[in-house]
């Protein structure tokens, strides 16, 4: 597993029956985690007092209660700043588990800046810029693509506090398939393709995505992008079917069939301070050059 162990502003304190207890910052949250399938008991004071806590619905969807939470502040990762505010389905606007993905691509990035003049990287899905802004920082032009207005805003919004605004960057309100399609046409290539697609979404046209029927003829229209000389291509997915072994396969067979290079793919995670576990947050699948 790859476990996202860099971070000082944020950890998972403990988690039981079906929810984590999380430190934000000097704030407190108990979101639900459907990973948490276990009954143990809550020790940890914070439980029964947070920030803010989310609340399922049985009848879908759900509710924050807070206590002394502000609407927005920040956390930090390095030198990357994210402006954290609650919203619907639980989110805050981040997740901390793909730190350890920041870290891979970013390194990949700075070696290469020794050899190339311009690294582009193309992010989509972008969602509120993580990626984007560990890209950014590492030296490569990033262009950022999501179907949400509101999300672009926001991953703008982290640009600016992280100082990266001047930064080499493209911001696109856009349907990702729709765009790579006009991208293909237009003969633009990129280094470096990273992609966070949902389970399942709608596109500002109404286009729907369901990710298992969309998945893969999307990573081989991608690899399409790619120049004669990529760095990576990673594929994130928080879908129960997405296995990494099911990312690995479609990896291999879409751009390492392609580009030769290693293909590895993975649990990604988060250590839980109260015990010394991990807790899973999904799967990642990695190309890169060798």
């Amino acid at each position: 597993m790859w476990i996202a162990n860099n971070w000082k502003d944020y950890e998972v304190l403990d988690t039981s029956s079906g929810e984590k207890l999380e430190r934000w910052g000097d704030f407190f949250l108990v979101r639900p985690d459907p990973q948490v399938i276990w009954d143990t008991e809550k020790t940890d004071y914070r439980w029964f007092n947070p920030n803010g806590h989310y609340f399922r619905s049985n009848k879908g969807g759900g509710e924050w209660e807070f206590n002394d939470l502000p609407e927005i502040w920040n956390i930090n990762y390095g030198d990357l700043v994210f402006n954290l505010k609650p919203f619907s389905f639980k989110h805050t606007g981040l997740f901390p588990e793909q730190a350890v993905n920041w870290d891979w691509f970013s390194e990949i990035i700075k070696n290469a800046k020794t050899e190339r003049d311009e690294i582009k990287v193309l992010n989509l899905f972008a969602y509120t810029g993580g990626a984007t802004l560990a890209a950014l920082n590492a030296g490569a032009h990033v262009t950022h693509v999501d179907a949400s207005k509101g999300m672009v805003t926001w991953a703008k919004e982290n640009a600016t506090s992280s100082g990266l605004a001047d930064r080499p960057l493209r911001w696109l309100v856009d349907d990702c398939v729709k765009f790579v399609e006009r991208e293909i046409r237009r003969g633009n290539k990129y280094d470096a393709i990273i992609m966070d697609p949902p389970s399942y979404g709608r596109g500002p046209k109404g286009e729907i995505w369901k990710i298992e029927e969309s998945i893969f003829p999307f990573i081989e229209k991608c690899s399409q992008l790619l120049n004669d000389d990529p760095l990576f291509f990673l594929v994130n997915s928080y879908t129960t079917g997405l296995q990494p072994a099911v990312l690995s396969y479609m990896i291999n067979m879409a751009v390492g069939s392609k580009f030769g290079g290693k293909v590895e793919a993975d649990e990604i995670g988060l250590p839980v301070s109260s015990n010394g576990l991990v807790l899973p947050c999904g799967a990642s699948g990695r190309w890169m050059k060798e």
